[in-house]
């Protein structure tokens, strides 16, 4: 299980490095339009801005973690200080609110899907991309203190601010829309969004609008990497990755460079796709959102199935409410998990076809596969906080206690205690 586990997560936040960047190209693209009208994009100026996007990323996740935790801090407050502004700014600007039941009742189908309630679940799709990605928190809990709290208390804390901060910002745009047809339906700018503050702000602020939500957006990419890039070392260091020995290298920073670029690599080949096909951004995320849900569902199922008595909780725990949530959580993924694999347009054609299914089955298929030929002799699991060598995957298990120094040992970058204290990973 850790095996398949690991790989539906480290799949994720692969794919996740691609949808967020190829996100923020076409939103740049968007906002380059606003200040030069005579501009028109193409998929390949996005791709190529894209390409940009993931080599700035790339180099600031080389940095020493100092500066990561400097920019994650940065960012936090920018999300909220920027949501805020735009909230605010944006319902003084706009003259014509359009009344409370189209805000909360209005529907349009435009997929060409004739039943309206598959239409609407299969936009749940962009508000599910949103809900994965907190696990970073745990991802990077070797490099936090109190990571037995803290990892746990971050990924509640990303949860409950997202829900609220982004319902705000979902009410507020949308009492700025003035001409749903003009605006939405019709607009001139390829990015709706931009079209709505546009309309309803005028030309000034609408780019202070594109320059808050860019920049988020930077500094939500740049986190995927970190979250990504931690992940994929953890899990060559248990030997399971391809080039594992190359991917636990450290740089002279101390960070995993070498998992960095492995998964930019990977997104920019997944990113083609988008130079052809209409839907093949909505494809990434469908499978960004799919691997990250069964990579949650996997050991959510096992916690309230055969660990359920003998399962150890840690000091942060939600009690008696544990598997009644988990119940919920695992119901609720098998569920979205299938409708994401599903056609989001009619009638279906060789440009706006599903193939989520596709790179999904290949990653996981071929995963299965080497584990069946040869990751079964040899893994035994994710390693925890090392003693180790990797030529011959040998562990020395030290103590379970709360938090250690680790430093890098000769040529090989793998990561050994300094004391006779360490925490468990939780990667897998």
């Amino acid at each position: 299980m850790c095996w398949i586990v690991g790989y539906f997560n480290w799949l994720s936040l692969a794919v996740a490095i691609c949808a967020s960047d190829l996100g923020m190209a076409g939103f740049l693209t968007s906002a380059v339009s606003v200040a030069k009208p005579d501009f028109e994009t193409t998929p390949a100026i996005d791709y190529g801005v894209f390409l940009a996007i993931l080599f700035v990323h790339g180099w600031m996740n080389t940095l020493p973690i100092k500066y990561t935790g400097i920019i994650n801090n940065l960012s936090v407050w920018w999300h909220i200080m920027g949501i805020l502004f735009i909230v605010v700014v944006g319902l003084l600007l706009t003259e014509n609110k359009p009344s409370a039941s189209f805000v909360f009742g209005q529907t349009y189908n435009q997929s060409g899907l004739e039943n309206n309630g598959y239409a609407w679940l299969i936009g749940l799709l962009q508000a599910q991309f949103t809900l994965n990605g907190y696990d970073t928190a745990a991802h990077v809990s070797e490099e936090t203190r109190s990571a037995q709290r803290g990892s746990p208390m971050g990924i509640v804390m990303a949860i409950a601010t997202s829900a609220v901060a982004g319902t705000i910002l979902m009410i507020a745009c949308a009492f700025m829309i003035q001409d749903f047809d003009g605006q939405v339906v019709n607009g001139k700018n390829p990015m709706t969004i931009t079209q709505v503050f546009l309309d309803s702000t005028g030309i000034g602020w609408t780019m202070w609008f594109l320059v808050i939500i860019l920049v988020a957006m930077y500094f939500a990419g740049g986190a995927v990497i970190v979250g990504s890039s931690r992940q994929t070392y953890a899990f060559a260091r248990d030997g399971a990755m391809p080039c594992s020995k190359w991917l636990t290298k450290l740089s002279t920073s101390k960070v995993p460079a070498n998992a960095v670029w492995f998964n930019i690599a990977f997104a920019v080949i997944l990113g083609i796709p988008y130079l052809f096909s209409e839907v093949a951004y909505e494809t990434i995320v469908s499978i960004n959102t799919i691997s990250a849900n069964i990579s949650y569902f996997i050991p959510i199922w096992l916690r309230i199935t055969m660990a359920r008595k003998r399962f150890k909780t840690g000091p942060y725990n939600m009690g008696k409410l544990s598997i009644p949530c988990g119940v919920i959580a695992c119901i609720w993924i098998l569920f979205t998990s299938v409708l994401f694999i599903l056609p989001t347009q009619a009638p279906i054609t060789a440009n706006n076809m599903n193939f989520a299914i596709i790179p999904f089955a290949f990653v996981i298929g071929l995963a299965s596969i080497v584990y069946a030929i040869s990751g079964r002799k040899w893994f035994t699991g994710p390693v925890r906080n090392i003693d180790t060598v990797v030529e011959t995957r040998r562990v020395v298990l030290l103590s379970e206690d709360d938090m250690i120094e680790q430093h890098e040992i000769g040529s090989q970058g793998n990561w050994v205690s300094s004391s006779p204290a360490t925490t468990e990973p939780k990667h897998h």
